[in-house]
């Protein structure tokens, strides 16, 4: 039996391996030599078939959607080496518990997606039931960038979700990315938060760069062997992205920089900046964007800032004082920085929107929970009808967001003439929604609510951001007017 990996790769795979399977996922792919795996299920087992220069192997008795990071069945393909890592982790039980206790019936984030994408979800929902939840507050109250778990994230495909397999990328769509993101999300938002912000980066140089730029920085990105940074905001120019006054003069074949960004992700720790710098004139048309290296000359960081949440990510400014940038590092031409980065921020918005459904989704089972076991007047607070009325109103919030994400997304994906305005719809929508969802999960929670020892106060200070970065709501609202009115 033959099994068709790409278009370049085909490879024997033995029949008794295959019968009576139904092939479920295909999580890595790089250029290198083509190599995958894929997982293939039969019945309470899986088999695991690694793929690399026309060879492969199986592992039986795998149970069933066993893939974490500590335990993972396949890892990426680093430089120029097809390298495998695989064993046994434990159940996916986020949404094992889901199911046990009946909350997923009407606000079960796999309705609707393809047997795929259920797969990349569980994936995502095991690694943070397992390597992100149980750190969510330390790496709140000790200010931890986890880069190590980021790079076991990497190791599953989630560093370049959206970007291309050649250069390292899971080639995936924008609806598989919020599917994701999502997932990771109720592990701990901060830190899915800025692994969305890195995607964005890498997918904006494998987009925008040419063949070597995207040789030179995407598959390291994608593995998160590097961390990028995404800088347009500065002190005077946040909403008006199109006044920012960063300057890159060219002298010779370099482009000096001058200037600073503000609120930065990652600022400082990461090592690639995708930065917007003014080449010419007033206006969006005089901005340019290149790519600095940490290490470059005239570059440095102000102070490590002191925020109300998303503490398990650095920001600092990043400041450009005579910081010699080679003209290679210029991504696409001259006068189209400005384009690059909204469209960069069109799929930020996705991106952020569904980390604040991932929020929104474990506020409303930790509410659920506590109605359930909370006891008050003699009776549990789940026979309140207020607060049955304001679950079911949390419910279909959350379920009316995922459904606006998931449409935006396939806009986006499709290219529609409408997803720029869908885009900042959904943004608008979900993170206003999601906030509400968690603020009430913890009114629900009572004075317990309010304690560092439960989770729903740190959702709520942490998605709390999400109706002010990539676009503050308020513009998303200006873009979705102008659609409307350019119609008349």
């Amino acid at each position: 039996m033959k099994c068709h990996v790409t278009k370049s790769h085909d490879c024997s795979v033995s029949h008794d391996q295959l019968k009576n399977t139904t092939t479920k996922l295909r999580l890595s792919l790089r250029s290198d030599t083509q190599p995958c795996y894929l997982v293939c299920q039969k019945k309470n087992s899986s088999v695991l078939i690694h793929l690399a220069s026309g060879t492969h192997h199986s592992m039986e008795n795998i149970p069933r959607c066993d893939i974490t990071s500590s335990t993972m069945a396949a890892s990426r393909v680093l430089s120029n080496a097809a390298r495998l890592r695989s064993c046994i982790g434990s159940r996916h039980r986020f949404i094992r518990n889901l199911h046990i206790r009946g909350i997923s019936s009407c606000v079960d984030p796999s309705h609707g997606l393809t047997d795929e994408q259920k797969e990349f979800q569980k994936v995502a929902f095991d690694f943070a039931t397992n390597e992100m939840a149980p750190h969510m507050a330390e790496w709140d109250q000790k200010e931890i960038f986890p880069v190590d778990t980021m790079r076991r994230a990497a190791q599953l495909g989630f560093g370049g979700i959206y970007v291309q397999p050649d250069v390292g990328g899971s080639g995936l769509s924008r609806l598989d990315t919020s599917v994701i993101f999502e997932a990771l999300s109720t592990g701990c938002v901060s830190t899915t938060a800025y692994i969305s912000i890195h995607n964005m980066c890498a997918w904006m140089i494998d987009t925008f760069g040419n063949a070597e730029q995207r040789e030179r920085f995407c598959p390291d990105l994608c593995l998160m062997e590097k961390f990028a940074s995404y800088c347009l905001t500065e002190p005077g120019s946040g909403s008006d992205a199109a006044s920012l006054a960063t300057s890159a003069v060219l002298k010779g074949d370099h482009y000096v920089l001058n200037g600073s960004k503000a609120f930065i992700s990652g600022g400082g720790d990461t090592d690639v900046y995708v930065v917007m710098c003014r080449t010419g004139g007033k206006g969006p048309k005089g901005i340019s964007c290149v790519v600095v290296e940490k290490g470059t000359p005239g570059l440095s960081f102000g102070k490590k800032e002191r925020k109300m949440g998303w503490n398990s990510q650095p920001t600092r400014a990043v400041i450009f004082e005579d910081c010699a940038v080679p003209v290679a590092n210029l991504l696409g031409l001259e006068g189209q920085g400005f384009n690059i980065a909204m469209r960069g921020l069109n799929g930020g918005r996705i991106n952020i929107a569904s980390c604040s459904l991932g929020a929104a989704h474990a506020s409303v089972q930790l509410a659920r929970d506590h109605l359930l076991v909370r006891k008050q007047f003699g009776e549990t607070l789940s026979n309140n009808q207020f607060l049955q009325f304001k679950l079911a109103e949390m419910a279909t919030q959350l379920v009316a967001s995922r459904l606006l994400v998931r449409e935006a997304a396939s806009a986006l994906q499709d290219d529609r003439a409408d997803a720029a305005a869908l885009c900042a719809m959904a943004k608008l929508f979900a993170t206003d929604q999601c906030f509400d969802i968690c603020n009430q999960a913890l009114q629900m929670h009572g004075g317990y609510g309010y304690l560092k020892d439960y989770a729903v106060q740190q959702f709520v200070r942490d998605i709390r951001v999400h109706q002010i970065l990539e676009g503050t709501n308020e513009v998303m609202r200006m873009i979705v007017s102008r659609n409307l009115l350019s119609e008349i």
